[in-house]
């Protein structure tokens, strides 16, 4: 079975430490020379080597036994002539349980063994009572204190690492999130503003080809061609500016200008002309305030509400007048249109729902309000009517200076 790729890194470093530790031991190589309490000699040196070098397999999968083992065979090298390999593994140990280890022993090693080096300091100086006893602290603190400060530093630069990482994947997730809502958001801004355009031409189209299919008249059917044909080259026209907006621009062409509330008289003029076989006419009546400016967002979406109002008229509307009312409410304007509402008879356009969503949409992207739905008549009018109503609000900061 084929190891990791850590896991072969520890069995090179028990390798070589074995190797290292069996090739002193051939020289005669000692940590400590024959003499005083005569430590054990001979082939028992190998046995706490054996068990670091042993426990170095297990440094990352079991790091907190390996310490305590380790230490225990640290501790059983000091009753023996000793081997350097020894004490270099087990700070390897002393290392590697800082760095693999759990949080808790990440925090409490490096303390644990600053205050054994210190102990162990004042405990010899104490002893000997000669200034080479500091020696004895200085070894105890490179074989525990320092490797596990140097853990606890490689722990925390991984673990930053490793932190910055997740942020970097979450800002992608965020930024790869937040590119879908633009494109979700550029798409349904680009239905609205399809539908609003070529709707109303499509609409007159449908009623007058099936008045001319419906009725054998000749100068009707000739009447009705001839909004047809007006309807279509207008639809093109709005087409080619559409598509004029969504190609990619060199710099060299001038972005066409939205529509505005300057426009209105023309959209009713036209919606007269493409009701007037349904027996409907149009009124305009503008009651803003002379001085009255709006930005062109607002003046944009009041637009497309008459628009999609006055295509919905075409469709549904019963014979009789239809009005578009502009007032100016506070800090915005107030659009409202009203037809009659009833069965029509004769032919109708079918509708879709997608012309209500869209007014709804725009109006909640303004934060205003938006009522659609059928009203009682006025006295002396129809008895049921079906009215359009929006409230778009203006910010103070956002009012355009009026000339």
């Amino acid at each position: 079975m084929r190891l990791p790729r850590t896991y072969r890194d520890d069995v090179l470093i028990a390798a070589a430490g074995l190797a290292c530790g069996l090739l002193l031991w051939s020289f005669g190589l000692h940590a400590r020379g024959p003499g005083g309490e005569v430590p054990l000699d001979g082939p028992v040196v190998l046995v706490p080597l054996f068990v670091v070098t042993a426990l170095a397999l297990v440094r990352r999968t079991m790091p907190r036994t390996a310490l305590v083992v380790g230490t225990l065979a640290v501790v059983a090298d000091q009753l023996t002539r000793g081997n350097i390999m020894t004490v270099v593994m087990f700070a390897d140990i002393v290392y590697a349980a800082v760095v693999y280890g759990p949080p808790a022993s990440a925090r409490r090693i490096p303390v644990t063994t600053g205050l054994i080096t210190i102990a162990v300091t004042l405990g010899f100086l104490a002893w000997f009572r000669e200034p080479e006893a500091l020696l004895i602290g200085v070894v105890t603190a490179l074989i525990t204190f320092f490797p596990a400060i140097t853990g606890a530093v490689v722990r925390n630069h991984r673990q930053a690492a490793d932190t910055a990482r997740l942020r970097a994947e979450q800002t992608a997730l965020l930024a790869e999130m937040d590119r879908r809502q633009a494109v979700i958001a550029e798409r349904s801004r680009m239905a609205r503003e399809l539908h609003d355009m070529v709707a109303n031409h499509l609409s007159a189209i449908a009623i007058h080809s099936t008045a001319a299919l419906s009725l054998d008249d000749a100068k009707t059917s000739r009447e009705a061609l001839g909004v047809i044909r007006e309807n279509s080259v207008d639809g093109l026209a709005e087409m080619r500016r559409l598509i004029g907006l969504l190609r990619d621009s060199s710099g060299h062409d001038e972005p066409a200008a939205a529509p505005t509330l300057d426009g209105l008289d023309a959209l009713v003029r036209q919606a007269g002309m493409n009701g007037s076989a349904s027996g409907l006419t149009f009124r305009l009546a503008d009651e803003r305030a002379a001085d009255a400016s709006l930005p062109a967002p607002v003046e944009l979406a009041a637009y497309r509400i008459v628009q999609e109002s006055l295509t919905n008229t075409l469709k549904h509307a019963d014979p009789g007048g239809v009005t578009v009312t502009l007032r100016s409410a506070g800090h915005g304007l107030t659009v409202e249109v009203t037809s009659p509402f009833g069965v029509r008879p004769g032919p109708r356009a079918p509708g879709s729902g997608a012309g209500l969503v869209g007014m709804r949409e725009r109006i909640a992207l303004l934060g205003g309000v938006f009522e659609a739905g059928p009203a009682p008549g006025p006295p002396g009018g129809p008895e049921k009517i079906w009215r359009v109503r929006a409230e778009l609000p203006v910010a103070e900061d956002d009012k355009e200076p009026s000339a």
